[in-house]
């Protein structure tokens, strides 16, 4: 039985409304999350984390094992359609910073959700990206007739260029005994892999899994595939637990 954490990052969902002090980075984002895995004395099994999560869980690990040679109990790392350094997308109308550029001039508030499909749609956006972006509309606080972002737009612009800039291939290249990290790259993302990228990271005994038929929505592409692939590692993952508690117990009988 696995308990599951899902966090809304800074700026996001429900934490969109809190007092965040900036900068609004990628390792402000995974010091937010190491913060409240420590209120909640939690030490996790599996970190997970998709697209700028996917940096944020790097991020969160090069903070944690800063200075260690070797972890207290075994962690698993899983980056879904991200990569640890540069990013690079295909030319796309759905690209993120387009986006976000288009998103900063829609007039809030709303009075419904047609009116942003009707602006995205004209401006050459796909319907599922559409779709996925009226998914974080609510009531306005002020009056429930209307409609306004779930997501603070300034903090995410920040939070993207960091997303571009940020280099966590230390935490690939260089790290503690007890943490693995593996990769799911979408067969179909926009994100272009150059070979060698791969090859440092399967050098560096990083799993990179190839999931067929899915974008970067990964989960909305291909749920099937993707809870295979984790599925394998998270059952390996209990024997490595197990094999940890059993060499402590031998340890402390000798």
């Amino acid at each position: 039985n696995w308990q599951v954490l899902l966090v809304d990052l800074r700026n996001h969902g429900s934490s969109a409304g809190l007092p965040w002090p900036g900068p609004h980075t990628v390792d402000s984002a995974a010091a937010d999350v190491m913060r409240l895995l420590s209120n909640l004395k939690l030490f996790p099994r599996v970190i997970i984390g998709h697209s700028f999560g996917g940096k944020v869980v790097l991020a969160m690990s090069r903070q944690f094992c800063k200075g260690k040679t070797k972890l207290p109990r075994p962690v698993q790392v899983w980056v879904l359609d991200a990569l640890p350094g540069d990013i690079r997308s295909e030319p796309s109308p759905d690209h993120p910073k387009r986006l976000i550029n288009t998103l900063k001039e829609v007039p809030m508030p709303l009075t419904n959700r047609r009116i942003l499909l009707d602006i995205l749609a004209e401006k050459g956006f796909s319907d599922a990206v559409a779709q996925w972006v009226c998914t974080n509309l609510r009531p306005s606080s002020h009056n429930r007739s209307l409609m306004q972002w779930t997501f603070d737009l300034n903090g995410i612009a920040e939070m993207y260029d960091s997303y571009e800039a940020t280099d966590l291939w230390p935490i690939i290249t260089d790290r503690p005994t007890g943490l693995d990290i593996d990769f799911v790259r979408a067969e179909k993302s926009t994100f272009r892999w150059a070979g060698s990228e791969q090859e440092v990271l399967e050098g560096h005994n990083c799993g990179v899994y190839t999931l067929l038929d899915a974008g970067h929505w990964v989960h909305h592409d291909n749920l099937d595939g993707l809870i295979d692939i984790l599925r394998d590692t998270m059952v390996s993952h209990d024997a490595m637990i197990s094999f940890a508690r059993n060499s402590m117990s031998m340890d402390l009988d000798d």
